[in-house]
């Protein structure tokens, strides 16, 4: 059985999917950019900020779901350049309290909208 979790405070996806998907235990937040959900627009102006912006719309879509980042076991973190990763790393390390969760963190050529990070998370439905 699955459910699809999906909340106006993060971004609408540009695409066929949903923002997560709760299956058994688990939720599947599906990988955020940097868009503001007031607006529809990117957050890009600098890497710290668009990081921020990427952690408020996967809080945004926890929190519908009932979860904080305290719920979250693994992480992906997809990057335009390494050459930023101190920087997304910093700022995504302020959003979690303890416990940290699994992660892997990639280069990748491009991203949608040429954005520079996007994070998806799986979190423990307790």
């Amino acid at each position: 059985m699955k459910q699809i979790i999906n909340t106006t405070n993060a971004p609408a996806p540009i695409g066929p999917y949903s923002q997560a998907v709760q299956a058994g235990n688990f939720l599947f937040v599906s990988g955020q950019v940097a868009i503001n959900p007031e607006n529809g627009e990117l957050n890009i102006g600098n890497i710290e900020e668009e990081t921020h912006q990427v952690m408020r719309n996967l809080k945004a879509v926890l929190l519908e779901a009932g979860l904080t980042f305290d719920n979250v076991v693994k992480s992906t973190i997809f990057l335009s350049d390494m050459g930023t990763f101190s920087q997304v790393n910093e700022i995504y390390g302020q959003y979690f309290t303890a416990d940290f969760p699994a992660r892997e963190t990639v280069q990748v050529s491009v991203l949608p909208k040429n954005v520079n990070v996007e994070i998806s998370v799986i979190a423990i439905v307790a």
